[in-house]
């Protein structure tokens, strides 16, 4: 996502949320890198709370963006069998910036907006997908979004991602 100057990457994405008239609340909160401080920094919002990685193969040929339910504990051999792919490890922070420019904290379906080449799969729980509304970061662990599931899906349109629903 390109930014001037004046406009960060946050706000870029609220702004393209705005102009696409995909609906959301927003709330601002202390910095947050854990599951455990988002419980605790943020205030009352609609919404499942989740937990998002960003995953590779063994190869590091494919990138997986996986959003839980935030109580779930991922099994990552089960998951990469359901994937078809080789075994599954946590990103570094710096491929994480590489291909989705984010920092670790931050990670979100959000950051899909800066995958033009479509090179992350995402992989979404039946549980999110399901949920009448979906609580993300906004490209920035200081605030967090809730979306409806019409507007995550518009979103997923516009960065042209299409979701793999698992059970986790």
């Amino acid at each position: 996502m390109t930014t001037d100057v004046m406009t960060s990457p946050s706000q870029e994405l609220l702004l393209l949320l705005d102009r696409n008239q995909l609906r959301y609340d927003i709330v601002e909160h202390e910095p947050v890198f854990t599951i455990a401080d988002a419980l605790a920094a943020t205030p009352a919002l609609d919404g499942i709370k989740t937990k998002n990685v960003f995953l590779r193969d063994a190869k590091g040929a494919r990138h997986f963006l996986v959003i839980v339910p935030h109580d779930v504990r991922l099994d990552l051999p089960a998951l990469a069998t359901t994937l078809g792919t080789s075994k599954l490890s946590m990103g570094s922070a710096d491929r994480l910036q590489r291909v989705l420019g984010i920092t670790p904290g931050a990670v979100s379906v959000f950051c899909l907006v800066n995958d033009k080449d479509r090179a992350v799969e995402l992989v979404i729980d039946e549980r999110v997908w399901q949920a009448e509304k979906v609580q993300a970061h906004p490209l920035r662990n200081t605030a967090t979004v809730a979306m409806d599931r019409q507007s995550l899906a518009g979103f997923l349109a516009l960065t042209r991602h299409v979701p793999t629903i698992v059970q986790a």
